[in-house]
């Protein structure tokens, strides 16, 4: 779940960045958020619970 909203963000970012210049800043601060639950949950070897 966690992984599919990663890529979701980085696909939007990557139209906002290129296409669309709205939202721009929302984009970008929910990606390092995404980012960050990633590598945390990596780190911290955690499982998503069903």
């Amino acid at each position: 779940m966690i992984y599919t909203l990663a890529v979701i963000l980085v696909v939007a970012w990557l139209l906002g960045f290129g296409v669309f210049h709205v939202g721009g800043s929302l984009i970008h601060t929910l990606l390092v958020l995404a980012a960050i639950v990633v590598i945390w949950r990596a780190v911290t070897g955690r499982r998503p619970v069903p």
